[in-house]
């Protein structure tokens, strides 16, 4: 679980680091989800997903944690 714990922070890193490698001049380049404001709509979406996909997780972990103290 822990492998997984920091797994996933390293790819969140990652993909914030490589995103951050793309500079536009905002001037006169802005996309089109940041002009309309439906990227905070998509960041929202995205952060609940993964929120229950980690809640999952961690429920799992201890239904599996309990079934192992209970085998033994």
């Amino acid at each position: 679980m822990r492998k997984l714990i920091i797994l996933s922070l390293l790819s969140i890193l990652l993909c914030t680091y490589t995103n951050a490698q793309h500079i536009t001049d905002q001037a006169t380049q802005q996309p089109v989800m940041e002009t309309q404001g439906k990227i905070y709509v998509v960041l929202f979406v995205c952060l609940v997903v993964l929120g229950g996909l980690i809640a999952y997780l961690f429920m799992l972990d201890k239904r599996i944690s309990q079934l192992e103290k209970e085998k033994k």
